[in-house]
C-alpha cells in the first residue's frame, strides 16, 4: 500500500489556494469553488475542498518535508506567511515549524531524513505482532 493523496477541508477556497501555492506546491487541478489539486515534488498529491466552518474544525495536520526547515519558514516568511512555531529540534529527531492554513489546518514543515522512516525505535519487521 502507498499513499496517494490527502484532502482536507476548507472554509475559503481563494485564501487556500494561495496559501498551498505560497508553500511551494504545484497546482494540478483547480475546479473552482469547491476542489484543487496540487503536487509534491515527490508526486504525492494533496487537496482542498470546500467545506463549512463545522466540518472544517478537525484535528488534520497536514507533514510536508523539506530539506531544510530554517531556510523554507524563512523564505516562506519574506512571502508574508505567519508561523505558530520556531523551528525546533523534537525529542523524536525531527526539526518542525509549524503554520495554519487559512481553514485552520496545521502543517507542519519539517526536516526528518532517515529518521523518518527508520529511527531508533522502529519496530524490526520479524518482531511486529499480529
Amino acid at each position: 500500500m502507498d499513499l496517494n493523496q490527502v484532502t482536507v477541508p476548507c472554509t475559503d477556497y481563494d485564501a487556500s489556494l494561495r496559501f498551498y501555492q505560497t508553500l511551494g506546491l504545484r497546482q494540478i487541478v483547480h475546479s473552482p469553488p469547491r476542489y484543487a489539486r496540487f503536487e509534491t515534488e515527490s508526486g504525492t498529491t494533496f487537496s482542498i475542498h470546500l467545506a463549512d466552518a463545522a466540518r472544517a474544525d478537525s484535528a488534520v495536520v497536514i507533514y510536508f518535508e523539506v530539506a531544510d526547515v530554517d531556510a523554507t519558514v524563512e523564505r516562506l516568511r519574506k512571502l508574508g506567511l505567519q508561523f505558530d512555531t520556531e523551528p525546533t529540534d523534537q525529542d523524536w529527531r525531527w526539526r518542525e515549524a509549524y503554520i495554519s492554513d487559512p481553514a485552520g489546518n496545521r502543517v507542519c514543515i519539517y526536516h526528518a531524513g532517515d529518521n523518518r522512516r527508520y529511527p531508533p525505535w522502529r519496530i524490526a519487521q520479524n518482531d511486529a505482532s499480529s
